[in-house]
């Protein structure tokens, strides 16, 4: 499958009339806000995939987690999965993805993007199970095991890198920081580059 895997991802949401306008909605936030801040987590939580998967353990921890339950099946009704995010899986996926980082990652991307903290942390909730059922969804058709997915993601962030040079070194900043680095300005300028308008309406 062409692209990288966010782009698949937004790719396939904007397929899906009203995705942005219900995740908006959802957290209470206009269209432009939460698109702005899709393009920060989406990069963010790919490196911390990324970044997990790094060692074996971490990728074989992966590979069990999607084959046990995210298939992509929700990417069938991404409206209906919206409709219900709060009782999704999308606070435990985090927990394994961010750690310790949620709250960082919450602050700075709600203040690059105009948001609330809490209304970030819905919409990583909304978010985080969606790319992982994009990427169970490339494991089933492409038939990856937890060497192959650790690959695509590393190939994903690098094709991220290659396309916005700073989107990856940001993200690895507040993945890794511990002070209080500010890095909110470059945040906000970064999602909307990533996105490209994907869900602009043609």
């Amino acid at each position: 499958m062409s692209g990288n895997l966010i782009e698949v991802l937004m790719s396939g949401m904007a397929k899906n009339p009203g995705v942005l306008e219900a995740m908006a909605r959802q957290i209470g936030a206009q269209p432009a806000q939460t698109e702005n801040a899709l393009g920060s987590i989406l990069p963010i939580l790919l490196g911390g995939l990324s970044k997990n998967t790094a060692s074996p353990q971490g990728a074989a921890a992966l590979n069990s987690a999607l084959e046990k339950d995210h298939d992509g099946g929700l990417l069938q009704d991404v409206m209906g999965f919206l409709g219900n995010a709060s009782q999704g899986p999308g606070a435990g996926i985090l927990k394994h993805v961010l750690g310790g980082r949620r709250a960082n990652v919450e602050q700075a991307v709600g203040q690059g993007a105009g948001l609330q903290s809490g209304q970030v942390g819905q919409l990583l909730e909304m978010v985080a199970p969606l790319l992982m059922g994009s990427l169970g969804k490339q494991k089933r058709e492409q038939g990856l095991d937890a060497g192959g997915l650790a690959s695509l993601l590393s190939q994903s962030a690098q094709q991220v890198q290659q396309k916005e040079p700073k989107t990856m070194g940001l993200v690895g900043k507040l993945l890794d920081r511990d002070g209080d680095g500010r890095i909110n300005d470059d945040l906000a300028s970064m999602g909307m580059q990533l996105l490209g308008g994907l869900f602009k309406r043609r």
